[in-house]
């Protein structure tokens, strides 16, 4: 067992597979750097626009920060990797990579079911909002999630890496992920990728339930609603939200629901880019591009003297 600690393992990459390896970095460049300008912009609205400092935003800001972190742990290795021309990670390296995107993964999953719960109470108890969706609960939901992410981490990261890797160190993705690496095991890893299985399951299938709930209540109340301005403004509050999870959950649902017989390394790639790259760089978007109160706060924050052409 102690071989495993004593080599690195190999990352094969995104980029050897591509026909044309320097377009494909710039385009995965260009989009890590805008999810970062975007996400990292959307946090500074929140906190210095106090019209944002509402729970919908406090939640948002937390997706936020989780969307600025899953790219920070793979992109730069990547990038590094390419320019270098070599693939190489520690064991330690190894760890902290599947610590930290299991970690923001299952936070984000469970932030995600808990935001449909505020637009559930926008929607269909506005007038309980500010009681039902007090800092106190925001906060719960926060550590909620965060506290869920970690221990979740933990247990995986300390199983996986406990497995002897006395073969084989070449991992067939562009970082280390749990899946990826079982395969290079010289052990029996069949119970616990069941065990795994079976929890992601549940991971996923418990907060896609309170989602769907939350949302068919939304869907009860504004099929209720007669005004048409009613109508627009619960389908602009709400549709948002729904997108991101789409984008979260589809990709998700793929990994950790579909069996690994129909996964190829290269969709598993496809995959694992689009939820650690993709949705990250496209969130901040989502929640921007039709909502005022955004482009407000960053109108508002341009035309501060400081920032004015002189």
């Amino acid at each position: 067992m102690n071989q495993s600690v004593a080599s690195d393992f190999i990352l094969v990459g995104l980029f050897s597979r591509s026909g044309s390896p320097q377009l494909l970095f710039f385009l995965v460049a260009v989009m890590f750097i805008m999810g970062l300008l975007g996400n990292t912009t959307l946090l500074f609205l929140i906190c210095v626009d106090s019209r944002l400092h509402t729970p919908m935003y406090f939640l948002l800001s937390q997706l936020s920060l989780f969307d600025v972190g899953f790219p920070l742990v793979t992109i730069p290795k990547m990038a590094s990797d390419f320019l270098q021309g070599e693939g190489s990670i520690s064991f330690g390296g190894c760890a902290a990579q599947i610590f930290f995107l299991t970690l923001m993964g299952v936070a984000e999953g469970i932030l995600l079911a808990l935001m449909s719960y505020d637009r559930y109470v926008a929607v269909c108890h506005p007038l309980q909002y500010s009681l039902l969706m007090r800092r106190q609960m925001c906060l719960l939901m926060v550590i909620s999630s965060w506290l869920a992410g970690v221990l979740n981490a933990c247990i995986q990261t300390s199983i996986t890496l406990h497995f002897p890797y006395c073969a084989s160190h070449t991992v067939d993705h562009f970082f280390c992920e749990v899946p990826a690496l079982l395969k290079l095991s010289c052990a029996d890893t069949s119970t616990y990728e069941l065990v795994l299985s079976t929890s992601g399951v549940l991971i996923l299938v418990l907060p896609l339930s309170l989602i769907a709930t939350s949302y068919g209540h939304v869907l009860g109340a504004v099929l209720r609603m007669r005004s048409e301005e009613a109508h627009h403004k619960a389908f602009t509050t709400c549709s948002s939200h729904i997108t991101a999870v789409g984008l979260f959950y589809g990709a998700a649902v793929f990994m950790y629901m579909v069996p690994g017989a129909y996964h190829s390394p290269h969709q598993d790639n496809m995959v694992s880019l689009f939820y650690s790259l993709i949705t990250p760089t496209l969130n901040p978007l989502i929640y921007s591009l039709r909502n005022r109160e955004v482009w407000m706060a960053l109108v508002k924050v341009l035309r501060r003297p400081g920032l004015r052409a002189k």
